[in-house]
């Protein structure tokens, strides 16, 4: 993604078809990790009912349905742009915790990323929309560039 959120209005169509299929490959790789969040902070949280150890029962209860996305380093490649929000660092992520008081911080960390990451996809939606409305102010404007989509 660009340093900069572009004018929509002074984007070619192409450009502007670009810029929102970027967005959403940008909000695929938010959202696996939003899950990648969860599933770490519902693990930490189950954990925290034995002796740090979880059954595999239990760990397939915790982790449910993950779904599918790209590769752990995929939130490495994301860039913001202003004015979303900053995107965590989640290095600490994949660390084992060696005492309950780090569990704990692990946790309030993991809190904190998933927060993070639900207020800068909230701005990529702002931003797919505008990109949307953009495109369907051009569509009514002359139908026939709907067409070049197919073509």
């Amino acid at each position: 993604m660009s340093d900069d959120a572009p004018e929509l209005e002074s984007l070619g169509l192409d450009e502007l078809r670009h810029y929102r299929q970027r967005l959403r490959d940008e909000e695929d790789r938010v959202s696996y990790w939003r899950r990648v969040v969860h599933a770490r902070m519902d693990l930490l949280t189950a954990g925290r009912s034995t002796d740090g150890s979880i059954s595999v029962d239990e760990l397939v209860r915790v982790l449910g349905d993950t779904g599918t996305g790209a590769a752990r380093t995929a939130l490495m490649r994301v860039r913001v742009a202003e004015p979303l929000p900053d995107v965590p660092d989640l290095t600490e992520v994949w660390v084992a915790p060696r005492s309950a008081d780090d569990a704990a911080r692990q946790l309030s960390a993991l809190e904190h990323a998933e927060q993070q990451l639900t207020g800068y996809r909230t701005a990529l939606f702002a931003r797919i929309d505008a990109a949307g409305v953009e495109l369907i102010r051009r569509y009514r404007a002359d139908p026939t560039l709907a067409l070049s989509v197919l073509g």
